[in-house]
């Protein structure tokens, strides 16, 4: 229904503030013209007052007669009213033939019709009582006022009635742009509750806060529809690294289970099926540890600590690997490196990164983990392999992604998928470098400041694990 809709709303209340403002401008103009002449008025009557009562102390009846006499023939604007009365009623000075009935007690004041020279007006008078009996009448003629106030309240009346027919057009005005601007936001998000993901809210070009509404609205599509594309590519990487293991398992099962002519064949097909199934299971564990650590569930345990003794561990983890291959690891790191965050993820990021440069290192080649601490602390992980290729870099990260030079080399695709995860998740980055031979993967992480807010730099100290 009409008054159930939000532009309904936004135009009532568009028309409720200009018609209140109009209304209080009203008031204001009518308190400052016509209530102005009205205050004029009545400080004239008791200036008035003032001094013929100041006239009638000093002289008396006559010297009050006299003053009366002297002020309405000096009366220029001819609207000035006297009566001066004695007791019984009769008058002895003024411009009125006769006491007003209706004016019965001093002090307030009566708007009352007159009759002047014998022409009817309206003045504003006041009574004052004398002693000995005497009433004196003092007012202002006031029809002009009264004129030019109805005239005044004309006016008023009419620009309200202006003020209310524009506060109805411009809510109407309001409720027009503001349906059209949300018909776009609405058409869009129909769109694509349709299906159609290409659709976008449109901008109008100027820059103002529905632009800006829509700016929030299209970016958030964007990212949708980059989440939805990694899902898609997730799945159909999922399908098709994980056909090949399932299938090799299972067809050494039925070959097992029908040629295995002792019980050691059969053994030994299971374990080979096992390995195979492992391995399915470590890539779906990987996954979940990824979607965990982007969830950001782990950031209650996150501490201050040095990366030093963290970096040594993924050392002796190594060297030996490192040995067996052929292979030179190197740890070069200074005397402390003060970081802040989840030990357990940290170190399992670093030790993805050294066994990504093992993997695709050559024989007699050297692997180098280093730290170094600046603004931001910088652990990184060399080796003298192949490389990625610049235009694959930015994929790289990409879930099960594998670049052609490493279609050969075991593993899932996930490594570096994890390493960006708890990056991101520490407010790091993790940058990919050519090592000029080789890659260099650098994690960024947070740095965590000293008790005086300085962080430890010694000069680096070298550790070499491996042949």
């Amino acid at each position: 229904m009409i008054f159930r809709s939000a532009g309904f709303r936004f135009g009532v209340i568009y028309a409720l503030l200009l018609t209140l403002s109009a209304t209080a401008l009203a008031v204001f103009l009518w308190w400052a013209t016509a209530g102005l002449l009205d205050r004029q008025t009545e400080a004239a009557i008791n200036a008035d007052a003032q001094g013929l009562s100041e006239r009638w102390a000093d002289g008396g009846l006559a010297a009050l007669v006299v003053t009366i006499d002297e002020r309405l023939a000096q009366n220029i604007d001819d609207d000035a009213i006297y009566l001066l009365v004695d007791p019984q009623n009769k008058r002895i000075a003024g411009n009125l033939a006769a006491w007003p009935p209706s004016v019965t007690e001093a002090g307030p004041w009566y708007g009352l019709p007159v009759t002047r020279a014998g022409l009817k007006s309206v003045a504003n008078v006041q009574r004052y009582d004398l002693p000995g009996g005497y009433r004196l009448l003092i007012g202002r003629d006031v029809q002009v006022r009264a004129q030019l106030r109805a005239l005044l309240a004309d006016a008023l009346l009419w620009a309200i009635i202006v003020v209310l027919l524009m506060a109805t057009i411009g809510a109407l005005v309001v409720r027009s742009l503001f349906r059209r601007t949300l018909a776009n936001v609405s058409a869009t998000a129909s769109a694509i509750a349709a299906g159609d993901f290409a659709q976008r809210v449109r901008l109008t070009g100027r820059g103002d806060e529905f632009d800006q509404v829509a700016d929030v609205i299209n970016d958030m599509l964007d990212r949708i529809g980059r989440l939805m594309d990694g899902v898609r590519q997730v799945s159909n990487a999922i399908a098709h690294d994980l056909r090949t293991p399932i299938t090799r398992a299972r067809t050494r099962l039925e070959d097992a289970a029908l040629h295995a002519e002792t019980p050691d064949d059969l053994r030994a097909a299971i374990e080979r099926a096992t390995v195979d199934l492992d391995g399915i299971v470590a890539v779906f564990q990987a996954l979940l540890r990824i979607a965990e650590i982007e969830a950001g569930s782990r950031r209650s345990s996150f501490a201050k600590l040095d990366l030093v003794p963290l970096l040594a561990e993924v050392g002796d983890l190594y060297g030996a690997v490192a040995e067996d291959r052929g292979l030179v690891l190197r740890v070069e790191t200074p005397d402390a490196v003060p970081a802040y965050g989840d030990k357990a993820m940290i170190q399992q990021a670093i030790a993805n990164l050294v066994d990504n440069a093992m993997k695709f290192s050559p024989k007699d080649g050297t692997v180098r983990l280093s730290a170094s601490v600046s603004a931001m602390v910088f652990v990184a992980v060399g080796d003298q392999g192949p490389g990625i290729a610049l235009d694959e870099r930015d994929k790289a990260t990409d879930r099960f992604y594998r670049g052609e030079s490493a279609r050969s080399t075991p593993g899932s695709g996930l490594g570096l998928s994890l390493v960006l995860a708890v990056a991101h998740l520490h407010g790091g980055e993790l940058r990919l470098e050519d090592n000029e031979p080789g890659l260099r993967a650098v994690l960024v992480l947070p740095l965590a400041e000293e008790e005086d807010g300085s962080a430890l730099r010694s000069r680096p100290r070298q550790v070499a694990v491996g042949r």
